[in-house]
């Protein structure tokens, strides 16, 4: 253990508030939320904490913060957690959320309030963990122990079909996480280290790209799956707009915000560092199904009559664009996909509120039962509009940093046909502004629409919770340098990792800097010689030769 277990405290830490809020009586509500909402907050102050020890360096070391204690020390099981940039960035995503998400429930969730909080909080437990985990079996531990908080989440607290979704989420996530488990086992057992068998991750790191390009090529896969029905990537995204729809505006947050961004984590951490030839060799694969999710999952946002549907439909399309920044493997794509995760977190989980907002007061979700609303909720039609825009990518917010790094690595990438992806890549940017724009249209426009339930607008604890949201739209959209310093030097660790690899593939040429593609191997370092006498006896001749 070196030094203060900062992760340690950050991860448990809502644990402990699952705790004090179970020893709360069950009728006392406003405890139950005012306990979680501390240690929410309480959460997010460790996540700062963090932020601020971390180096950001590019010297600096990759895993930071660091706390090993031996867990099961005869099989290679040990608690090992640590931070690198793009953990840190993600984990400051969850703990922002947090507070937010309990804020929002407090008028939408009255019967088990208890409960609720309870999911929250040991859910937080859980993704933070996942996040700081450098041991594969803690890492699979705190994957699944997600699950069980979200299922409840959307079954408990959902709409009328809530368990139909609840279960198919269910059945997907942990039909990929058996897959993980078994590629890890065999990760155990094939590469034996000095000290035994061992699941940490930093002492596979460097002996599984080792691997037979065959056996890479199956554990990458195994990995792929768990991580794609996460993300998720078409064709196994089915589970998500029912999840979206029937879950809770506070359950949706949660899962657009952060869960989904599991999956792409994933694919940074394990399956692209840990099989460098079996990601090459799937690459294409991967690219083709994230342009294909870009596209689709905005024509399917304009066959959509229900809001939240449309917003569930976004994400595939969203996330889509984030994996085509990690396929394309180069620092501008990896730097702007772990960007656009950040992004869609915000802007989405603004969105999800948004509409859950707009449920409360009229108990519809179908747009056609809306129309001409913004004469009554001024504010409410103008923070949905700066929204909007930010998920449109408009120029000076949050989600056009991220979409332009994408696309211009992907153009210059080394994906067959670059341009061309990068091309058909950028109609999601087109598609996403209609359907976003038809969508506040046909709410917020036209002729307004009789209702059997007033609208009101925001409220003081509705600008309260979407005052961050705003707020971080315009830092991310005008200042994002701050944010890219703490995540360009991983994602350039993670391109020299495969830049060797890289450059051996058939028919490519070297890499090259200036075309923007994986950097080449640095010089061989060569030392000044020694000044020896007769050296210096030489370079006075050099300089001035004998007449």
């Amino acid at each position: 253990m070196n030094g203060f277990p900062w992760l340690t405290l950050l991860v448990f830490l809502p644990t402990l508030g699952a705790i004090c809020v179970a020893l709360l009586p069950r009728e006392e509500h406003g405890q139950q939320r005012a306990a979680g909402l501390f240690f929410m907050l309480a959460t997010l102050a460790v996540a700062l904490a963090v932020a601020l020890r971390f180096d950001a360096s590019p010297l600096a070391p990759e895993f930071q913060l660091q706390t090993f204690v031996p867990w099961v020390p005869s099989l290679g099981i040990g608690y090992h957690v640590g931070v690198d940039g793009i953990a840190l960035a993600l984990i400051l995503l969850t703990a922002a959320l947090g507070p937010l998400v309990v804020l929002s429930a407090y008028r939408a969730i009255k019967d088990r309030v208890k409960e609720f909080i309870l999911s929250l909080l040991l859910l937080q437990t859980a993704m933070l963990g996942a996040f700081v985990s450098l041991d594969l079996v803690l890492f699979y531990v705190f994957w699944e122990a997600m699950l069980l908080p979200m299922v409840l989440l959307i079954g408990v607290w959902g709409s009328e079909r809530r368990i139909w979704a609840a279960v198919k989420f269910f059945l997907y996530t942990m039909a990929g996480s058996l897959l993980m488990l078994i590629a890890i086992l065999y990760l155990y057992f094939a590469l034996p280290g000095p000290g035994g068998h061992t699941f940490d991750y930093l002492a596979l790191l460097p002996r599984a790209p080792g691997l037979p390009l065959a056996a890479q090529r199956w554990l990458f896969l195994a990995f792929a799956v768990s991580f794609a029905i996460k993300v998720p990537m078409v064709p196994l995204h089915t589970w998500l707009p029912d999840a979206h729809t029937e879950a809770p505006a506070a359950g949706s947050v949660v899962l657009a915000g952060v869960l989904l961004k599991m999956g792409a984590f994933g694919f940074l951490r394990y399956a692209f560092p840990l099989f460098p030839d079996g990601a090459l060799a799937l690459r294409p694969l991967v690219t083709l199904l994230a342009v294909i999710g870009i596209v689709y999952g905005a024509l399917m946002c304009l066959a959509q009559t229900d809001m939240k549907r449309l917003v569930a439909y976004s994400s595939v399309s969203h996330l889509g664009f984030v994996m085509l920044g990690l396929s394309a493997l180069t620092v501008e794509g990896l730097t702007g996909g772990i960007y656009q995760m950040l992004n869609h977190g915000v802007s989405t989980g603004a969105l999800f509120i948004l509409v859950g907002i707009l449920y409360e007061r009229r108990h519809t979700r179908a747009m056609a039962d809306y129309g001409g609303i913004a004469k009554a909720v001024p504010a409410l039609a103008a923070v949905w509009m700066i929204v909007t825009l930010a998920s449109v990518g408009l120029p000076g917010t949050n989600g056009f940093v991220g979409e332009f790094l994408i696309l211009a690595g992907a153009w210059n990438s080394r994906l067959h046909a670059a341009p061309w992806v990068a091309a058909i890549g950028a109609t999601g940017v087109i598609l996403g502004a209609v359907y976003m724009l038809w969508m506040y249209q046909r709410v917020f426009l036209g002729p307004a629409r009789p209702a059997a339930h007033p609208i009101s607008d925001l409220s003081l604890r509705e600008w309260i919770v979407l005052a961050p949201f705003l707020a971080a739209i315009g830092v991310m959209g005008v200042s994002p340098q701050p944010f890219l310093d703490r995540i360009e030097p991983a994602a350039q660790r993670l391109v020299d990792r495969l830049s060797v690899r890289h450059a051996g593939e058939v028919g490519t040429p070297p890499p090259s800097v200036l075309r923007g593609d994986l950097v080449a191997p640095p010089l061989p370092s060569r030392r000044p010689p020694r000044l020896t006498p007769e050296l210096l006896r030489r370079l006075r001749q050099h300089r001035h030769p004998p007449r």
